[in-house]
């Protein structure tokens, strides 16, 4: 996928930093219609659109109706990025919450996904249960708010950066101009 390409071809390194996405969103999760009440979207164009940048991605995409806090997920995905291969969870995460439609504000979903990546169960309880990565994930929040992060994803590069599900020609063009250099290859 291009972020994978773009690490091997632009050793490049990825940090993932958190953005709090609808973080209003009740426990119980909120259905799309609800959501985007009153903005006149088509949401059936919308996934349509959606569906079709995935597909071209190679990455799984279903319909879904409800949206789900991920607060929980991102705190988890923190302490993921800290244990070897945790950094599977994050894909994990996407296709439970894209692909499978699963609410993923749910202990019982995480720790699901967290034994399925190859994670200690136990310790992701833990994270969970005590929130020990709470405030990594408000500073990543508060960081997304201080250089303008408006929607998911956004590359970042040095100080420049792109949103939304970019092209790897753009992403390639992003980190050449942060003064990343390529193999040549691509």
């Amino acid at each position: 996928m291009r972020i994978e390409r773009l690490k091997a071809e632009h050793d490049v390194k990825v940090e993932w930093v958190h953005f709090p996405l609808h973080p209003e969103t009740p426990a119980e999760g909120r259905s799309l219609a609800e959501l985007f009440a009153g903005r006149n979207l088509d949401l059936e164009a919308l996934h349509a659109q959606m569906k079709a940048r995935m597909d071209a991605e190679g990455l799984p995409y279903a319909e879904r109706s409800m949206t789900y806090n991920s607060r929980l997920a991102q705190e988890l995905g923190k302490w993921a990025d800290t244990q070897p291969g945790g950094e599977a969870i994050h894909d994990a995460l996407f296709r439970a919450y894209f692909a499978e439609g699963r609410d993923i504000s749910q202990p019982v979903v995480l720790l699901d996904i967290a034994q399925k990546v190859g994670l200690p169960v136990d310790a992701a309880r833990e994270v969970l249960e005590k929130r020990t990565f709470k405030d990594a994930v408000d500073a990543d929040w508060k960081l997304s708010r201080e250089v303008g992060v408006t929607g998911v994803p956004t590359f970042v590069a040095g100080r420049q950066g792109v949103v939304g599900a970019q092209p790897y020609e753009a992403l390639v063009q992003l980190v050449q101009q942060a003064g990343a250099h390529g193999d040549g290859e691509g």
